[in-house]
């Protein structure tokens, strides 16, 4: 190669290198997607549009939905896990999804979860309601005011009891499995493909008796008497509903306190795009806005979001889950 041959190579790889480095530093480059495995209007679809709503504005850039039910948070799982690793693709997720279908469920995946996915952070913490309907919940007797007349109940009529759950693997699934096997009673289950609008729905019809729900939907048919809290899974009695007991009051301790909502990204996404992500969610926590919403519906900021290791936070909350389906008995059929 001649002198000026060099000085030409030369020149295209400083050129390539100019215009590589720009490209890497300007995420994102393009609207961002954010896969939801629920249908619109769960607590899952709540907090990841409370998110994006922030996200477009620390970014410039819009942010999409595509709400992508099924199979227990397998179909967005998958679809996630095979985007493009350049951080133009995440999902929000919960424990149902991300943290008990991986554990339960892995069989059914053709992806290599903890390969192929990665936690970016998580994004909100939420006390769950013990629901029952006041629609119909017995031919003849007035529905349960308390946890010990819902007891009382199912195990005076065992198989007759409907709860409601996300499907199996659902955080509902599990608990009330759980809750049944602990109580010494037995519970029909029916999945609901959408998540919680369509539980939630179903409850206040009286199609279904309980479930376990977030306290930041059930509001409206807490104030119209269609379904009543009989406990509550969190560490103490909430001030906003002192007379509902937590479960531990109920003679239940050791039940989960709450559920998580976290936001995902595929595997190969770079660390640096990774963590401008995570410090996007940072700054989105500390917006009055967000953190006003957070108080309304009960939700709050939770304290692992600034931990260093988020992937061992949730191999941790993994192996708990399944340390607890293990000393229950519980199988789930694949």
């Amino acid at each position: 190669m001649g002198r000026c041959g060099w000085i030409l190579s030369c020149a295209l790889c400083l050129l390539s290198i100019a215009t590589q480095a720009p490209a890497q530093s300007s995420y994102p480059s393009k609207p961002i997607r954010i896969l939801v495995p629920y249908a619109p209007g769960g607590l899952t679809d709540v907090v990841a549009r409370l998110y994006a709503e922030q996200l477009r504005q620390s970014f410039g850039r819009g942010v999409f939905f595509e709400n992508k039910p099924g199979a227990s948070g397998i179909v967005a799982i998958e679809e996630t896990a095979r985007a493009r690793p350049d951080g133009h693709t995440l999902m929000i997720g919960n424990i149902s999804t991300n943290g008990l279908t991986p554990v339960l469920l892995a069989r059914k995946m053709k992806i290599d979860y903890e390969g192929d996915l990665q936690i970016v952070t998580p994004l909100a913490d939420v006390p769950v309601f013990f629901l029952a309907t006041t629609t119909n919940f017995t031919p003849d007797d007035p529905a349960p005011k308390t946890f010990v007349d819902f007891l009382a109940y199912a195990k005076a009529h065992p198989g007759k009891v409907r709860y409601g759950s996300a499907g199996i693997g659902s955080y509902q699934q599990i608990n009330t499995e759980i809750l049944a096997k602990r109580a010494g009673i037995a519970l029909a289950h029916i999945p609901f493909k959408g998540g919680g609008a369509e539980i939630i729905r179903d409850l206040g019809n009286g199609d279904i008796h309980v479930s376990w729900f977030n306290i930041t939907n059930p509001v409206g048919m807490m104030k119209a008497g269609r379904v009543r809290a009989l406990a509550i899974a969190a560490p103490q009695r909430l001030a906003q509903y002192p007379d509902v007991p937590t479960l531990a009051e109920v003679g239940f301790p050791g039940m989960r306190a709450s559920q998580w909502v976290a936001a995902f990204a595929p595997s190969g996404v770079p660390p640096e795009i990774v963590e401008t992500v995570h410090k996007a969610f940072l700054k989105a926590m500390a917006v009055p806005e967000l953190q006003e919403a957070f108080a309304r519906g009960g939700m709050v900021v939770p304290q692992q979001a600034w931990l260093d290791d988020p992937k061992g936070w949730l191999r941790d909350e993994m192996a708990s889950w399944k340390r607890d389906v293990e000393d229950i008995g519980i199988t789930v059929e694949e």
